[in-house]
């Protein structure tokens, strides 16, 4: 019978033949969940016995990260700032650049209200009620799958968050203190340079109606929002100057890489 530490490096075998990125700590982490227990404990010891029906479990997971499905649906959730959101295909994995959004949000005063458009599994919104419950905050998404998914996340964490299915800004948002948005920016001829784990994400929250340059959704978005309504919205991190021409008294905020991310700024 093989232990943990074996089927680890088996696993981890099998997902660096298969290009992924990296394949120890994945390896690590699907061992772990077929065991029922925590990466700390799994590290600690080794010599925990695999029995068959957790050997067929991890080879049931390692083919599936082999295959490039993203780690995050294959354990069903991941973290963003300080709490833990669930995540599946019908949404965008939250990225830990995308918390430079967050940022921005809870720098605002007291009560402030907050919209967010295209929220996808809430956690942007969800992780702004989580640090600052003051704070009134409503969100949108074009999709209903991802809207539904966005509710139950903020079910599970027992947040009072209104998700409304909308095109852009929903009727009845009629003035905020800030609209957030993390829209459609990669381009057909810009996803090749990604990693192939991103084509199984939803493609209308890749790349939705982006056009040529990766602009044409955040363009639309801009194109409706009153004038002089605050915007903070992520970009690729190439489309900083023009964002900073779209909107008025703009400024770029770079993200833990250093990388131009978030500007903000209003509406024309």
């Amino acid at each position: 019978m093989a232990n943990a530490g074996e089927m680890v490096k088996q696993a981890s075998e099998s997902m660096a033949a298969a290009g992924c990125e990296t394949p120890e700590a994945d390896a690590k982490v699907l061992v772990a969940k077929a065991l029922t227990m925590s990466v700390d404990d799994l590290e600690l010891d080794g010599s925990t016995p695999i029995s068959p029906q957790v050997r067929e479990e991890i080879e049931r997971l390692v083919s599936r990260r082999s295959e490039r499905e993203p780690l995050e649906y294959i354990l069903g959730y991941t973290r963003f700032r300080k709490i833990e959101i669930a995540v599946d295909d019908r949404v965008l994995i939250p990225r830990r650049e995308t918390e430079l959004l967050v940022a921005v949000g809870v720098e605002l005063p007291k009560n402030a209200r907050i919209h967010e458009v295209g929220t996808g599994s809430g956690a942007i919104a969800l992780a702004l009620l989580d640090e600052r419950a003051d704070l009134r905050v409503t969100a949108s998404d074009l999709s209903e799958e991802a809207a539904e998914a966005a509710r139950e996340n903020a079910a599970r964490l027992g947040m009072p968050l209104e998700v409304t299915v909308a095109g852009g800004i929903p009727d009845h948002v009629d003035q905020v203190d800030l609209l957030i948005a993390n829209l459609p920016y990669i381009t057909e001829g810009t996803i090749g340079e990604r990693s192939p784990e991103i084509r199984r994400e939803p493609k209308i929250a890749v790349q939705g109606d982006s056009g040529d340059d990766g602009l044409g959704v955040i363009r639309g978005l801009i194109s409706e929002t009153p004038s002089g309504w605050r915007m903070a919205l992520e970009h690729d991190t190439h489309h900083g100057p023009a964002l900073r021409e779209l909107l008025h008294e703009a400024e770029t905020r770079t993200d833990y890489r250093g990388d131009e991310r978030v500007t903000v700024g209003l509406a024309p």
